[in-house]
């Protein structure tokens, strides 16, 4: 059977799911999200594309990404999975497949989700019970958001600048926007495949 091919097109921002083979373990110590990280930003400089947000959990990845050429979608994720596979393969002497299926793409093509989105993906750590706080979790784009942490690879989120005017009053609003929790959330986890 083939695989249905995805729907994208120049500039479309999705978010792109990723995870362990049978929900196994796929970053194993802080060197593993440093190396993912690491082929980001290096897939970056090769192709040009924004992630808005993103959450590494240990067993699954979170983006949400702008795609400014349809063409380089395939080329981008194909070569930072296969790259991160190469690097577990080889550090845990690992056979087999990584990841459980192909990368999973939902296109976000209403503006008012874009910032939804993020809050979902965000929220991740504090619901599957990793941490309490979203700010202790340091694999996810929370804390560029919540406090300016310098991050190289974020380009900012389009709607986080219109939370508020001034830059104090925005990252207060979003922490008080990303806290709240949605009745939809169990719905989602469930369409997806119960990624936490």
């Amino acid at each position: 059977m083939s695989r249905s091919s995805r729907k994208i097109y120049n500039g479309a921002v999705c978010h792109i799911l990723q995870r362990g083979n049978n929900k196994n373990i796929i970053f194993k110590d802080d060197d593993d999200y440093a190396n993912f990280l690491k082929l980001i930003k290096r897939y970056k400089k090769r192709y040009f594309f924004n992630i808005y947000n993103y959450c590494l959990m240990p067993n699954h990845v979170h983006l949400l990404i702008q795609i400014i050429s349809k063409t380089d979608m395939p080329k981008i994720f194909q070569g930072i999975f296969q790259s991160f596979q190469f690097h577990h393969r080889k550090k845990y002497d690992y056979c087999g497949s990584l990841y459980q299926n192909r990368y999973k793409s939902i296109l976000v093509e209403n503006n008012s989700y874009l910032l939804e989105c993020a809050r979902y993906i965000e929220r991740n750590p504090v619901r599957a019970e990793i941490v309490k706080q979203f700010s202790e979790y340091q694999w996810s784009s929370y804390n560029f958001y919540a406090y300016g942490k310098k991050n190289s690879i974020i380009t900012p989120n389009p709607l986080f600048f219109d939370l508020a005017r001034t830059t104090n009053k925005r990252r207060k609003m979003y922490m008080e926007y990303v806290t709240q929790p949605r009745p939809y959330e169990e719905l989602l986890d469930k369409n997806m495949g119960k990624l936490v």
